[in-house]
C-alpha cells in the first residue's frame, strides 16, 4: 500500500435520486479498506438547480480543486430545455479538464453477462457534440448543432488509450490492441481529423496493435464478437453510445463504473441514472458506484485496495446477496454490508 503523508481528500457529490443512496455506500467501502480519507460532501444536480438556480455551484468547483478525487452519484436531467440549466457532470468535465472517460467492460458472474469480455472504452470527454453549440435558424424550422473535434483532444485521448492497452497487455503477457472508432467515410473532416490524430499516436506505440472500425459496424461487431476487443478509443458521442451498449453485454448499467480522468484529477461515477422510480426505497444496486470507488483508488495508485474491492464485489455477485435489478431481493444496505465483510 502506498504511504501517504495525509488522508486523501475525497469529494462526495450524491446528486439526485439513488445517487444519495449509492454514494454513501461507496464511502463506507472506501473506509473499510483501512486507508485514511477525509470526505467532503458537495452539492450539484437537478435538485440543486431547483433550490439555488444553478446545477453546479461555484463553491463545488472551487472545493473540488483542493481534493485528490471525487465520487459523483447521478443527475435527474430534464428531457426538455429548461432555461439556465445544463448538466453538471458535463460542466465538471470541462471545468477540471477531465478529458478521458474510461469505461471498463468486464464479464461478471451474473446470468446476463457474457463470458470472456475485458474491454476498456476510452471516450474523449470534452468536445464533439457535447460542446452544446446549438441554434435555430429559418424562423425556428431548422436546428443546427456544431460538432467540434480538435487535434489536441484527439491526440491526448488516443495516447491514453494506447498507454492503457500497453498496461493491460503487461498483465496478460500479450500484445495489446487499440480499435480506433470513427465515421470518417461520411464525416471526412471532423472524424477524419480524429482518425488522423489517433493513427499518428499509434506510431509511438509499436508494441501495441492498432485497427480502425466504423462506428456503425463497431456496434454490430462488438455485440457479435465482444471478446476480440481490448481497448476502444472514440470521440465523445460514439464513446457514450458504445459504452452503454457494451454494459448490456456484462450484466447491465447497475454494474458499470466509469472514471473521468485528467492529468491531475479523477472523478468517478456509476453509469446508471438517478432512477427516480426506485429512489428512496433502499433497493438501488450500489455495485457500479463501489466499482467506481475501486477505479478511484487505482488512479490514486492504491492498487492493492482497489483489487480487494473488486475481489469482494466478484464474490458477492457470485454468491449473493443481489438487488432486484439482478433478480434478487436484497437492499442497498445488504449488498454494501456483504462487500464490506469480504474486504
Amino acid at each position: 500500500m502506498t504511504t501517504y503523508p495525509r488522508p486523501y481528500q475525497i469529494a462526495l457529490i450524491p446528486g439526485d435520486g439513488v445517487g444519495r443512496e449509492v454514494v454513501p455506500a461507496a464511502q463506507r467501502i472506501l473506509e473499510a479498506t483501512g486507508i485514511a480519507f477525509a470526505f467532503t460532501e458537495l452539492d450539484a444536480g437537478w435538485d440543486c438547480f431547483q433550490r439555488t438556480g444553478t446545477a453546479l455551484p461555484a463553491e463545488t468547483v472551487n472545493a473540488l480543486r483542493g481534493c485528490d478525487g471525487a465520487i459523483f452519484g447521478a443527475v435527474s436531467s430534464p428531457s426538455h430545455k429548461v432555461p439556465g440549466y445544463s448538466s453538471p457532470i458535463v460542466a465538471l468535465r470541462k471545468e477540471l479538464d477531465l478529458y478521458a472517460n474510461l469505461r471498463p467492460i468486464v464479464s461478471a458472474p451474473v446470468t446476463d453477462s457474457r463470458p470472456g469480455i475485458d474491454i476498456l472504452i476510452a471516450r474523449e470527454n470534452t468536445e464533439c457534440l457535447y460542446v452544446k453549440r446549438e441554434r435555430l435558424e429559418d424562423n425556428g424550422n431548422t436546428a443546427i448543432a456544431e460538432r467540434v473535434i480538435t487535434r489536441e483532444a484527439s491526440t491526448r485521448i488516443a495516447r491514453m488509450a494506447f498507454e492503457s492497452a500497453r498496461q493491460k497487455a503487461k498483465g496478460k503477457r500479450q500484445k495489446g490492441l487499440v480499435t480506433i472508432v470513427h465515421k470518417a467515410n461520411v464525416l471526412s473532416v471532423s472524424d477524419g481529423l480524429f482518425r488522423e490524430a489517433a493513427l499518428a499516436v499509434a506510431q509511438e506505440f509499436p508494441d501495441v496493435g492498432v485497427e480502425e472500425q466504423l462506428v456503425d459496424s463497431m456496434l454490430y461487431r462488438m455485440i457479435r464478437e465482444p471478446k476480440r476487443y481490448d481497448v476502444v478509443v472514440a470521440p465523445n458521442l460514439y464513446g457514450d453510445l458504445l459504452s452503454d451498449a457494451a454494459a448490456a453485454l456484462v450484466g447491465g448499467l447497475g454494474l458499470a463504473p466509469s472514471a473521468n480522468v485528467g492529468d491531475t484529477f479523477v472523478l468517478v461515477e456509476p453509469v446508471h441514472g438517478s432512477a427516480p422510480d426506485i429512489a428512496g426505497q433502499g433497493i438501488a444496486n450500489p455495485i457500479a458506484t463501489i466499482l467506481a470507488a475501486a477505479l478511484l483508488l487505482r488512479h490514486l495508485s492504491e492498487e492493492d485496495a482497489a483489487q480487494r474491492i473488486e475481489n469482494a464485489v466478484e464474490h458477492v455477485l457470485r454468491h449473493g446477496p443481489r438487488t432486484p435489478d439482478l433478480s434478487g431481493t436484497a437492499t442497498t444496505e445488504d449488498v454494501t454490508a456483504a462487500v464490506i465483510q469480504e474486504i
